[in-house]
């Protein structure tokens, strides 16, 4: 094995891009002892390894560039969570990759990615004209000076096809509970999350100016959106470029507007067992947990069972960092495990509130030949109601 060199200019780069708690790291080990890459089939699936990842930037040494080593990471959030020290590792990671971004080093499965995002003002390489799309057939307001929240509809919900029913669903409790809500249209671009995670500073900041300057246009002072991610966006990452707006999930409003006895729900019963997957930027990013749990508690003919892992301690579905957009091996699917445990549950339903985790669990179960049996909902289409 060739021996490997420290890089004092290396760590100092990855520390003034962001990795600003990399030196706190005592390389205690619990992190890469957490991640979801050390629970894949019981076996570790690919070279990335949390712990080693931190000391390479504490050192500047080479050989994290790799696809398999940095842009592994789903950011879940598990080894800041634990840590001891308080690293943030997730932050550092992003550091490191903006590192490789800045000088070109890009994953082939991203470019297009990346591409979209600064082309189209989304990940998905839809046309702008196209971001409404997901309104067809339903009663969607124009926010104008009076109305009192912007739903920021995520990119996910606007251009993937099972996505958008999610964003219908939301709009249509929305309307049925009389709430004074509009989206801008067309003009809204990526709140740019997965642009910061996969590295692309100069993209994320583009776009966070641009709804930034929208927002304050329209006169957008609270926000509800359909993505966890979008939420974590615009309350840590939005206030530091001058975007103050109020921030809530749709689970939170929802939760509040069923407490005050405005949310009612579908009368039909499913007489089905339902677990609930906490997405990670929900969860252990956002620390929303109770929320979405009263709601389905609240859907009539829901019986709840539970993953042997939940909340804090939920198993990532793999598809934050932009591994969303990275095909992975069979062996590596993080989905996997997580719908092989709710099989083992006896779940007839998996809920979840996340358009990544709906993706990627729902692609699991087919995978796993159980689409007959078992489906992956949104808590918002359970309660629009699902026949």
């Amino acid at each position: 094995m060739e021996p490997k060199f420290p890089f004092a200019e290396v760590r100092d780069a990855i520390i003034e891009t962001g990795a600003d708690t990399v030196t706190q790291c005592m390389q205690c080990g619990l992190c890469a002892a957490s991640c979801p890459w050390r629970y894949v089939d019981g076996k570790i699936a690919k070279e990335f390894n949390a712990r080693k990842v931190q000391h390479m930037a504490q050192l500047g040494v080479e050989g994290w560039e790799s696809e398999d080593v940095i842009f592994a990471c789903t950011t879940c959030g598990v080894c800041v969570d634990r840590c001891p020290r308080g690293v943030g590792a997730v932050k550092n990671i992003a550091a490191m990759r903006a590192t490789l971004v800045e000088m070109g080093t890009v994953p082939r499965s991203l470019r297009p990615v990346l591409g979209s995002l600064h082309d189209n003002g989304n990940p998905w390489g839809g046309s702008t004209e196209k971001r409404m799309d997901w309104k067809k057939d339903i009663e969607v307001p124009t926010f104008t000076e009076d109305t009192e929240y912007l739903l920021y509809v995520c990119c996910t919900s606007c251009y993937d096809v099972r996505s958008q029913r999610i964003a219908r669903s939301i709009a249509t409790l929305l309307n049925k509970a009389g709430v004074s809500w509009g989206v801008i249209g067309t003009e809204e671009k990526c709140c740019g999350e997965s642009a910061k995670k996969i590295g692309a500073l100069e993209v994320f900041s583009e776009l966070a100016e641009h709804n930034i300057s929208l927002f304050q246009k329209h006169g957008v002072k609270k926000i509800i959106t359909t993505s966890p991610h979008c939420l974590w966006t615009f309350q840590n990452e939005y206030p530091e470029l001058g975007g103050e707006f109020e921030v809530v999930h749709y689970t939170q409003f929802l939760e509040k507007l069923l407490a005050d006895g405005k949310l009612t729900m579908p009368e039909s019963t499913l007489g089905k067992k339902v677990a609930f997957h906490d997405p990670c930027y929900l969860g252990r990013h956002s620390k929303v947990y109770d929320e979405p749990r009263t709601l389905l508690d609240a859907v009539p003919g829901l019986e709840t069972v539970h993953f042997s892992r939940e909340r804090e301690d939920s198993f990532c579905c793999g598809g934050g960092g932009g591994r969303i957009w990275v095909e992975a091996e069979a062996d590596d699917r993080f989905g996997d495990v997580r719908i092989a445990d709710a099989k083992g549950q006896g779940a007839d339903i998996v809920a979840t509130t996340c358009p990544y985790c709906t993706i990627m669990l729902e692609a699991s179960v087919m995978g796993a030949g159980l689409d007959e049996e078992m489906k992956v909902y949104d808590i918002a289409e359970l309660l629009a109601g699902i026949e």
